[in-house]
């Protein structure tokens, strides 16, 4: 008997800056082939995706969708997902890459759980926007991508703002099952089929097998844990687990927790004046050599280093922030 192909899944991490933790991809770079890549990956953060020339196909684990010119896409952290153009055609796209739980804090309702819109949280989540269906959607994603792009004074609170109102959408429309609530109607098929779902207890299944593991690290990173808890998170042995999460990520499972646990390192190092050794009990090291350690392994430098040129970064970024706003104000 032949063996089944196994689908190879690929794990993409995106770098966000923490003062502004957005990413933009765009120009005649991000093209997209016509040839099926034959694997998924998935990223650490939020993706959206505006396709500005031709059609293809998004394929999220087994399922297939079709996108066109003017398209949105939504595509949340942890989920499994493919792009590919239709046969004679390269797609054109820009990609926006956030971190909606930074970018937004203080900002949003404590009520709103689901910051990074985890289809395990609505029901009939929608992936794909199209311009003539939600005409707002591809004008706030349009308008955020110019207004990254240009970088004119103030750009980033501009952008912040564009996008908070983008998101505030996105989280309506998908409440609603993927409804625009725009033009959606009390007592129509679509409202009563989402009444319904809600009632039966409906939800959408993570198409992610790891997740619970993956979402309880993120959350938890701090603590100590054990490898076999990980494993019970996911109905799993802790020999399948490990192999299954080495698979999927390409890593151990030992090594994503010190990693996950040296990322948010960075954000301390970068916000606090907490010593090196305050940081590495905050994040969960028992002993700043091992800390040390695996800082080193990951970043290529050690904290004081990277410490130190943060802050000299940050300092230019911020220098060069006044002189661009005091030469905007400057009367002609």
């Amino acid at each position: 008997m032949a063996k089944t192909k196994r689908v190879v899944t690929e794990y993409r991490s995106y770098y966000l800056p923490m003062q502004f933790p957005v990413l933009l991809l765009s120009g005649d770079y991000w093209k997209i082939s016509d040839i099926p890549s034959g694997s998924l990956h998935f990223h650490n953060c939020l993706e959206i995706g505006l396709c500005h020339s031709d059609s293809g196909t998004l394929e999220i684990n087994a399922e297939k969708q079709s996108f066109h010119a003017g398209d949105v896409t939504i595509l949340p952290r942890n989920v499994p997902h493919t792009t590919y153009s239709t046969p004679g055609t390269r797609s054109h796209w820009s990609y926006l890459f956030l971190d909606p739980r930074e970018l937004f804090r203080n900002l949003l309702p404590a009520s709103w759980k689901n910051y990074d819109l985890s289809t395990d949280g609505f029901p009939g989540f929608r992936y794909i926007f199209s311009k003539e269906d939600f005409p707002h959607i591809n004008y706030l994603v349009s308008y955020i991508i110019h207004e990254l792009e240009e970088q004119n004074p103030c750009y980033q609170i501009s952008a912040r703002s564009l996008l908070c109102s983008l998101y505030i959408e996105l989280y309506r429309i998908e409440s609603l099952g993927g409804v625009n609530p725009g033009t959606a109607k009390p007592g129509s098929p679509e409202i009563l089929a989402l009444q319904d779902r809600k009632k039966e207890g409906e939800i959408a299944e993570n198409s992610l097998v790891i997740s619970p593991a993956l979402e309880y690290i993120e959350k938890n990173y701090m603590q100590q844990f054990t490898i076999e808890y990980l494993a019970e998170l996911c109905h799993w042995s802790p020999t399948h687990f490990r192999r299954v999460f080495h698979d999927i990520m390409g890593t151990s499972p030992l090594d994503y927790v010190n990693n996950t646990r040296i990322l948010k390192s960075c954000i301390l190092l970068r916000s606090t004046e907490h010593s090196i050794l305050d940081i590495s009990e905050m994040v969960g090291f028992h002993s700043v050599s091992s800390f040390n350690r695996y800082f080193a392994k990951l970043m290529q430098m050690s904290p004081r280093e990277y410490r130190k040129q943060m802050q000299q970064s940050e300092k230019k970024a911020e220098n060069q922030s006044i002189l661009e706003f005091a030469g905007w104000m400057r009367p002609e």
